[in-house]
């Protein structure tokens, strides 16, 4: 016979209430009452990183409507309620679109200007316009576009690497500037 974890979780769910019955609990009742997501609504939905397409549970208040904490949702076919640590920090994602940021959270460019051992801080138009200039120059200097007389409109001196932390949209937008840019060297670190 053969048992999923879901079933194992129900069968030693019901073992624990079996045994819970010559106990007293009632502390146990009322700590449960003061669970911030006892009274909150779980609503399926699916991980928007890495396209494998688990599935997640986010509790939302009822009144309120805000999330108060996301989950693997156990009964989803693909993760079995398991998250990997990309689509456990799922909720950080909700806490910065309502203004809840980490204060460890860098809010500022950080420069480390060539042989100097320390960061300084800096604006972002300056940051934006370094990256922007050096890419142009790189570009310009290598980019190739004819080779053996086949057009092939390419650079060899930048790559491009995805962040785990990007979600599909920004992955598709991030590998479409590159091949725009003729860059050819295109990876994307999502297996953590």
């Amino acid at each position: 016979m053969e048992i999923s974890r879901r079933d194992f979780f129900k069968i030693s769910g019901a073992f624990a209430a079996v045994c819970a019955l010559g106990f007293d609990v009632s502390p146990v009742h009322a700590q449960v009452q003061e669970l911030r997501i006892r009274s909150a609504k779980a609503t399926p939905t699916i991980c928007p990183f890495c396209s494998a397409g688990c599935g997640l549970l986010v509790h939302t208040d009822a009144e309120k409507g805000h999330v108060l904490y996301t989950e693997g949702d156990p009964d989803h076919p693909v993760n079995e309620g398991a998250a990997c640590s990309k689509g456990a920090s799922v909720f950080q994602l909700n806490s910065i679109a309502v203004g809840k940021i980490n204060p460890n959270r860098l809010t500022k460019p950080l420069y480390r200007a060539p042989y100097s051992d320390s960061f300084q801080e800096v604006e972002w138009d300056w940051a934006i316009e370094q990256i922007v200039g050096r890419i142009k120059e790189t570009r310009d200097k290598t980019f190739v576009a004819q080779k053996d007389g086949i057009n092939v409109m390419r650079t060899e001196a930048i790559a491009n690497l995805g962040g785990a932390g990007l979600d599909n949209e920004e992955c598709y937008l991030l590998q479409k500037l590159a091949r725009a840019l003729g860059i050819v060297y295109l990876e994307h670190q999502a297996r953590i």
